[in-house]
C-alpha cells in the first residue's frame, strides 16, 4: 500500500513538473513570435514612414532609453526618440527600405533582447543614395501581457586609426 502511494505520488509529480515544463516551452514559442510580429510591424511602419506604426512597438514614458547611429549620446524617453525618427524619415525623398538579417531573439518572462543586423537603403533629400548595414540591439519588458520595446542601441563599427565610422560593410 505504501509503495503504491509513493509510485502514485512520484508520477503525479513527474506530470505536475511536465505540464510545468511544456508551459514554458509553449510560453517562449509565444514569446519568439509576438517578437517577430513586433518587428516585422516596426518594419512595415519605417518602410512607410509611418511615425506613429514606428513609435507604436515603443513603451511610452521615461524607460525608454535609445543609443542611436545619430547624435545625441543617448535619447532618454518616448518623445524624445519619437523626434529623432521624425528628423530621420524626413531626410529621406521617397521609400525607405529595410531588410533585417541574422535576428536572434532571447525572451524570459519578463524581459527579452533581439539582435541582428539591419540593412537601410534609401535617396536622401539631396539626392544622396544610402545603402548601408547596422548592427541593432533591441531590449523588450513585457507589460500586461504584451512585449514593448524599453531600449534601442544602433551602431555600425568604428576604425580607430581614422576615428570614422565603417559604413561600407556587408554580411
Amino acid at each position: 500500500m505504501k509503495m503504491t502511494k509513493l509510485a502514485l505520488i512520484s508520477v503525479l509529480s513527474l506530470a505536475c513538473i511536465s505540464l510545468l515544463w511544456m508551459s514554458r516551452a509553449y510560453s517562449a514559442a509565444n514569446d519568439d513570435t509576438e517578437i517577430r510580429q513586433l518587428l516585422d510591424r516596426w518594419k512595415k511602419a519605417f518602410e512607410a514612414k509611418d511615425l506613429n506604426g514606428i513609435m507604436s512597438i515603443y513603451e511610452p514614458g521615461q524607460a525608454l532609453v535609445a543609443y542611436d547611429i545619430v547624435p545625441p549620446l543617448q535619447y532618454k524617453g518616448f518623445d524624445a526618440y519619437k523626434k529623432d525618427y521624425q528628423e530621420f524619415l524626413g531626410q529621406f525623398d521617397g521609400p525607405i527600405g529595410m531588410e533585417i538579417r541574422d535576428l536572434n531573439i532571447v525572451a524570459g518572462d519578463r524581459v527579452a533582447f533581439a539582435r541582428g543586423l539591419e540593412r537601410l537603403s534609401g535617396t536622401l533629400k539631396g539626392g544622396h543614395k544610402l545603402d548601408m548595414w547596422v548592427r541593432f540591439t533591441e531590449c523588450y519588458r513585457k507589460t500586461n501581457g504584451h512585449w514593448l520595446a524599453i531600449h534601442d542601441h544602433v551602431s555600425v563599427p568604428a576604425d580607430f586609426d581614422t576615428g570614422k565610422a565603417v559604413m561600407d560593410l556587408k554580411p
